[in-house]
């Protein structure tokens, strides 16, 4: 694999547009654990390997999270994620392939159990931002250290 190009000299207002977004969206979500998991989950489904590379790490910097990673695609199958966790990893599931069900509304009760309406908006912020970022990393060809 190469890199195609440096997206972020090539056009720098639009790397600007995109950290202004992921600077709005991480600074709304509290739970900086669950959006890793969910930065980690979208970017398994959009096959990103550029940024499940770098949320991986960032979640194991956030303390001893690894059998979170490993599990991650099967969360459903396991006891480790809360029912919290597992409605916002299905949330971010769905949002991510939106063009196969929408979001139903037996998803959007059960995410609204354990968050308000302003959290559900930030949460869709922030899962839009990673889809986005994935779009971005695949197109120009990143991949785990292309900038090191």
């Amino acid at each position: 694999m190469s890199l195609r190009f440096n997206y972020r000299t090539a056009n720098e207002p639009a790397f600007r547009a995109m950290m202004a977004l992921e600077q709005h969206a991480g600074g709304r979500i509290k739970d900086k654990v669950l959006y890793e998991l969910v930065k980690i989950r979208v970017s398994q489904i959009n096959g990103c390997a550029f940024c499940m590379d770098m949320h991986a790490k960032d979640l194991l910097k956030l303390g001893d999270y690894a059998d979170h990673i490993l599990l991650l695609s099967v969360w459903h199958e396991v006891p480790l994620f809360t029912e919290r966790e597992k409605a916002l990893l299905e949330l971010a599931e769905t949002v991510t392939l939106i063009s196969q069900d929408g979001v139903p509304q037996a998803l959007y009760d059960k995410v609204m159990e354990h968050f308000s309406q302003e959290e559900y908006v930030d949460w869709i912020m922030g899962i839009n931002t990673i889809n986005s970022w994935n779009r971005i990393a695949i197109s120009t060809g990143m991949y785990p250290g292309c900038f090191n």
